[in-house]
């Protein structure tokens, strides 16, 4: 058993299952995005390069879907969480894998997108990150140099992951580790519980079923985000 009295420095690695249930497909659900689409057409820089409007209007597509939707209970629960935790001086970090913004809209601020935003833009000329809303199928130009060389802000399989020294140092230094919604089949995310449990920390899966990885937490809670996140929250906070 977590005592909560022991913890102070929280990791929390969130998947795709924590947005399900504002509306946003998960990866790897029966009738989920890689049902629809190969990885390999849609998800890699040789899908870039083989066939940039596929790519583009797949990924405007997703865009324009992020920002129909809204944070539902668990993500509200979490920056709850976080307030509270920044009140009292204590350490907590929310690394995602997602690259939708309903962490932020629902007021998390300590947070690292480890796969990237789907609103922002990355320029391939001169390498600049902008916020962007709009399409990018016609090819609009970069906000700052003005090369029409835009690509959508997230990690595609066979790139590196964003932020990973800060993610490790997090991790180094919690004593609970927490993964919500994620499968467990992505790398290097999927070796973090093993990475804390090696550190010492204690571990948590709060998930709507057992992930790949849940034989390495030391306690799990099983069923909907919108359930499990705001009830452990609340032991927390007491």
């Amino acid at each position: 058993m977590i005592r909560v009295k022991d913890v102070k420095n929280i990791v929390i690695l969130t998947g795709a299952g924590i947005s399900a249930e504002s509306g946003i497909d998960t990866f790897r659900s029966e009738g989920g995005l890689w049902e629809q689409h190969r990885i390999e057409d849609v998800a890699t820089p040789e899908a870039f390069a083989r066939n940039p409007d596929l790519v583009l209007r797949f990924y405007d597509m997703r865009r324009e879907r992020i920002q129909q939707v809204i944070p539902n209970a668990a993500h509200f629960a979490l920056a709850e969480l976080d307030a509270r935790w920044r009140s009292e001086g204590r350490h907590l970090l929310i690394i995602t894998q997602n690259v939708d913004d309903l962490h932020e809209r629902a007021g998390a601020q300590r947070l690292l997108h480890m796969h990237g935003e789907h609103l922002k833009a990355l320029c391939q000329a001169c390498e600049v990150r902008s916020d962007w809303r709009g399409t990018m199928i016609d090819r609009p130009p970069c906000p700052v140099c003005g090369a029409r060389a835009l690509r959508p802000d997230v990690v595609w399989f066979g790139e590196m992951p964003y932020h990973m020294p800060e993610i490790y140092a997090a991790i180094r230094a919690a004593d609970l580790f927490v993964s919500i919604g994620t499968s467990g089949a992505v790398y290097p995310a999927a070796g973090f519980v093993r990475d804390a449990r090696g550190q010492g920390a204690k571990t948590l899966e709060l998930n709507l079923e057992p992930s790949q990885g849940s034989h390495w937490f030391d306690d799990a809670r099983y069923g909907p985000a919108t359930e499990v996140v705001p009830e452990w929250v609340e032991e927390i906070l007491g």
